[in-house]
């Protein structure tokens, strides 16, 4: 039964929104479903009529146990729409599930969130669970690497207690700490960097934040081996993306069997680091504003 209520977080892409949710109503147990909509509004008048007929697709959405739209009177920008709707959501809930409006869902996405979310609620070692995975050959089935990410999530209460949306302090005491290196997974990816950016006001990531308060927590985050997710948002309609085929994954064509032990898969570690280096010989990771976490 799927008792994590949704949220989906949306601008001005009508056609990847609606991609999204009819993958999702393909899930079995979605007509369980509590889905909250939480509908940015224009940030210039050239965005609005998009924005608009977001709006207006969201009244005819159905086949869900209820849905729920929240309708934004200003602009806030994702980060701040995905804090403050997470955090809205868990002063109530005791987990949920969390969405972009340009993730097409696996028809196994439902049933391995809501399994993964029961089956560590109380494993406090387990802060998220995150079903996008890129695509490398041969993963575990299912691992855990420490930290946290941002393509198609959950958490619970107590995981989102730790997020801490201070960036300068997030970065000082990575480098207190010596973490620097482990955060850019062998250097191999400029997240330290990216954080650096995000502090400056330069970008306004909230995954960064999410995945640095969790690393320095000392948590661990659930993938599949193979994705349960395709981000639609590859396609450069995103605010913050351009297009690339280079995160196309494997999709899952079973359900993931979780792992035997709660602890960090060295072998996906070194693996996600591999990948990384080269696909950063790209120029589309060469502009540290880019990439998945925004």
């Amino acid at each position: 039964m799927i008792t994590a209520p949704l949220a989906i977080f949306c601008y001005n892409r009508p056609w990847h929104l609606e991609q999204t949710v009819e993958s999702l109503k393909r899930n079995p147990g979605a007509e369980e479903l509590d889905v909250l909509f939480f509908s940015d509004a224009a940030k210039t008048q050239e965005h609005a009529p998009a924005v608009a007929e977001v709006r207006r697709y969201l009244k005819t959405v159905e086949g869900f146990r209820s849905v729920q739209i929240i309708e934004s009177d200003k602009n806030k920008g994702l980060s701040k729409s995905i804090i403050e709707g997470v955090s809205q959501i868990l002063a109530k809930h005791d987990s949920v599930i969390v969405l972009e409006d340009d993730m097409q869902c696996s028809p196994f996405f439902l049933g391995y969130m809501q399994s993964a979310l029961d089956q560590y609620k109380n494993v406090e070692e387990v802060i998220s669970i995150h079903a996008y995975s890129y695509p490398i050959q041969d993963l575990p089935t299912s691992f855990f690497l420490k930290g946290a990410d941002c393509w198609g999530w959950a958490t619970w209460r107590r995981g989102w207690e730790i997020f801490n949306a201070d960036g300068n302090v997030l970065l000082e005491q990575i480098k207190a700490k010596g973490l620097n290196k482990r955060f850019d997974f062998e250097n191999s990816y400029p997240y330290t960097r990216m954080l650096e950016r995000q502090v400056k006001g330069e970008n306004h990531s909230w995954a960064v934040r999410w995945y640095a308060s969790a690393l320095l927590a000392d948590k661990l985050t659930l993938y599949p081996g193979k994705s349960l997710i395709r981000n639609l948002g590859n396609d450069a309609s995103g605010t913050h993306s351009e297009k690339t085929d280079l995160f196309d994954p494997y999709l899952a064509n079973q359900m993931p069997v979780f792992p035997n032990e709660v602890k960090e898969s060295a072998a996906a570690y070194k693996a996600f680091a591999k990948f990384f280096k080269q696909t950063r010989r790209t120029a589309i990771l060469r502009k540290l504003g880019l990439g998945r976490f925004f």
